[in-house]
């Protein structure tokens, strides 16, 4: 597929999946890619070209297939409830509103009109100001946001505030385990999730494994160990029994659903979990490979932990794609947070630049 997932249209690539729909392992990736890079250096490419290419056709009874898909696996209808969606300018913005309509509820639309230049540009998951304000706005029950690609779901409660994807997965594991469906009373998220939401699954009596930094990798585990239930904070949320990947749609439409179902507003069933205060700093033009040798950086970190106790923690990450590594601090306190934050990002500056 073409996706500039939830960057802006510059940032359009090539993703590639598996028959069926699953992603590829990370090994065929980098076989991919060696490829690639193997012919763009000079290797000869007997490629094809012309008709060899082959053909481009449209599916049209796909989204009547998909939409029914969507409302088939809903544990209820959203009669009563008014969402507005921002779709992002991207892939959901005829299914999504569709499916939601189908499924009972008012829907308002916004970021809805793609032209192939505008996806994720001032709208979307990733800038929830539009869709913060059209909620309470329209006086809707919640809002829904999609990105560019609709692999994500962030939503905004009727007041206007964010409800994130840990919240989001925590609403969804409470509703599975009721209904019998979250195997092994187990949820699957990344070291980036907040503490809060680790915090309130254990409170739940619930299991929560962790894995790195990734989608690919929060799937890879649930399908080794047979779970169903796993996602990001970013809201990237994966429902296996449904889905092969994130489906930000079937996110939404699963969680208007327990709102539906429970009579309580999003802002109740989002208060299952308190959001530590959370920061997250970029440190720019760095050796982030040595990140894991660095001496001052170990202690450094070793001190903050010993500092925030067991209601905070420490997360150092070297970027995937940039020359960068990411401090995320999590504390009891904001200040705290943002004090110990500031202090190793220092540090990381000076022990990696």
């Amino acid at each position: 597929m073409l996706s500039a997932s939830h960057n802006a249209m510059p940032d359009n690539g090539i993703k590639f999946f598996a028959r069926g729909g699953h992603k590829l392992a990370d090994e065929l990736e980098d076989r991919i890619e060696a490829v690639y890079e193997e012919h763009r250096t000079g290797a000869p490419w007997d490629r094809p070209t012309g008709a060899g290419v082959g053909r481009v056709r449209d599916y049209d009874e796909g989204f009547d297939k998909y939409v029914a898909h969507l409302i088939g696996v809903l544990p209820n209808r959203l009669d009563g409830l008014k969402i507005v969606l921002d779709e992002a300018h991207g892939a959901a913005s005829r299914v999504s509103p569709e499916a939601f309509s189908r499924a009972g509820a008012e829907v308002i639309t916004i970021g809805a009109e793609p032209d192939g230049l505008n996806i994720n540009d001032g709208c979307g998951s990733t800038h929830l100001e539009m869709l913060k304000a059209a909620v309470v706005e329209h006086g809707a029950d919640l809002g829904i946001a999609h990105d560019g690609d609709a692999d994500r779901c962030l939503a905004v409660d009727h007041t206007g505030a964010e409800v994130d994807g840990d919240q989001i997965l925590a609403v969804l594991a409470l509703a599975m385990r009721e209904a019998g469906t979250l195997r092994g009373e187990t949820v699957v998220a990344t070291v980036m999730s907040n503490l809060g939401f680790k915090l309130a699954m254990e409170r739940e009596g619930l299991t929560l494994v962790q894995t790195a930094v990734g989608d690919r990798y929060v799937l890879e585990s649930m399908k080794e160990n047979g779970f169903a239930l796993g996602g990001e904070q970013s809201g990237h949320v994966i429902v296996l029994d449904h889905a092969t990947t994130g489906d930000g749609t079937l996110t939404g439409l699963m969680l208007a659903a327990r709102v539906a179902a429970t009579g309580k507003s999003l802002a109740e069933l989002a208060a299952v979990m308190e959001r530590l205060p959370q920061i997250l700093i970029n440190v720019k033009d760095v050796d982030k490979s040595r990140v894991a040798t660095s001496g001052e950086l170990a202690a450094a970190v070793t001190e903050a932990e010993r500092e925030l106790g067991s209601t905070g923690r420490v997360l150092l990450r070297s970027s995937g794609t940039e020359p960068l590594v990411r401090v995320m601090v999590e504390a009891a306190d904001i200040e705290q947070a943002r004090s110990v934050a500031q202090r190793l990002a220092d540090v990381v500056k000076s022990a990696l630049g």
